[in-house]
């Protein structure tokens, strides 16, 4: 017997991952979205004037923060320091939290501290949640109360790496270099000279700093030197690594390894060889398409990947999260899941 529709708010819906959250679930068929809600200053004002794509799917205003509504599960597309503050009393009421914020990316409070800024006033929480990047760490998914949605670069550049790593196909003792360039979209909707239409440049920006690179490190178990750049379209993340390759290794191994890691993984595409992933073979849907390049004789290996960052970067993989808390196929509300599944996804476990 079906169960009931999983019945569900979203805060923070007025920016681009809140946006794509509200399409998503509008669409999920075993989902009911119950409210949408945003800023104190855009309490009353309907969804539809923030979001005009979503005219005739559904009539919703937004609600201030702190009136959520008894559901099952509410998503946070909140900055850092609001999901920080709601998530704690949400998990008390009995609510399933999905953040897509960094506020509860890693287990160590000091780090939390360092990275993001944020001092936690129930640090733990920090020791139950779970990590969602589902295709790289294993979770106990039915007993996840507070899921950290993994950010878009980090799920980008951490699917290719984690799988080679787990391998030992690269010469984990080498730092990767991993560069990725992102939309415009990824710097959120607010006001900024920097991403203006008329300012706009493919640019590097917190080069030797960014914040997602120790979130790399913690999903893959390498060490990693992160740059990433500005780019000058909407939306979507093309991601190049480079790893030396490891002792013994053929390039048949390091592609064995991203096929044999992820052949039953309903959003990993490893797509043949010879064929590159680009940002719009994956814009608005919730693959990553991934590929490697291989130079035996100079031992250095090339991991490519592209997603749509608020997809499966943001959105979509909080969806996809949400699915399997609850016991439903990930890929429900995502992608058609009337296709007879031939073999269970397995997991890259990296020991975060």
């Amino acid at each position: 017997m079906s169960r009931e529709p999983i019945r569900g708010s979203v805060v923070g819906a007025g920016g681009y991952t809140g946006i794509e959250l509200v399409r998503v679930l509008l669409q999920h068929p075993g989902f009911e979205l119950v409210s949408v809600h945003g800023t104190e200053r855009s309490a009353g004002e309907a969804l539809v004037d923030r979001a005009p794509e979503l005219r005739g799917l559904t009539e919703l205003c937004l609600a201030p923060m702190e009136e959520v509504p008894e559901v099952e599960v509410v998503f946070l597309a909140t900055p850092h320091e609001v999901s920080a503050e709601l998530a704690p009393s949400l998990v008390e009421r009995g609510v399933r939290v999905v953040d897509l914020s960094g506020a509860f990316r890693f287990s160590d409070p000091a780090q939390v501290e360092r990275v993001y800024k944020i001092r936690h006033a129930r640090p733990e929480l920090l020791g139950e949640r779970v990590y969602g990047m589902p295709e790289v760490v294993p979770a106990d998914w039915a007993s996840a109360r507070l899921v950290a949605c993994a950010g878009c670069y980090v799920t980008a550049a951490s699917v290719p790496l984690a799988a080679v790593v787990a391998a030992g196909v690269i010469d984990a003792g080498e730092t990767v270099l991993v560069d990725a360039i992102s939309g415009v979209s990824g710097a959120g909707r607010g006001a900024l000279l920097t991403t203006s239409f008329c300012e706009v440049s493919a640019q590097p920006y917190k080069v030797m700093g960014h914040r997602h690179e120790p979130e790399m490190e913690q999903a893959t178990g390498a060490s990693v030197l992160f740059t990433p750049t500005l780019g000058t379209w909407k939306r979507g993340i093309l991601c190049t690594a480079h790893a030396k390759l490891g002792a013994g290794a053929k390039a048949s191994d390091v592609r064995g390894a991203l096929v044999n890691a992820y052949e039953c993984s309903p959003f990993v595409r490893v797509l043949p060889e010879g064929v590159w992933p680009s940002v719009g073979a994956v814009e608005r849907t919730n693959f990553i398409d991934i590929a490697c390049a291989v130079d035996e004789r100079r031992g250095r290996v090339v991991l490519f990947s592209a997603i749509d960052n608020l997809l499966k970067g943001a959105s979509g993989q909080a969806v996809q999260c949400m699915n399997l808390a609850f016991g439903l196929p990930e890929e429900t509300g995502l992608m058609d899941t009337r296709a007879e599944r031939r073999c269970q996804p397995m997991r890259v476990e990296v020991g975060l």
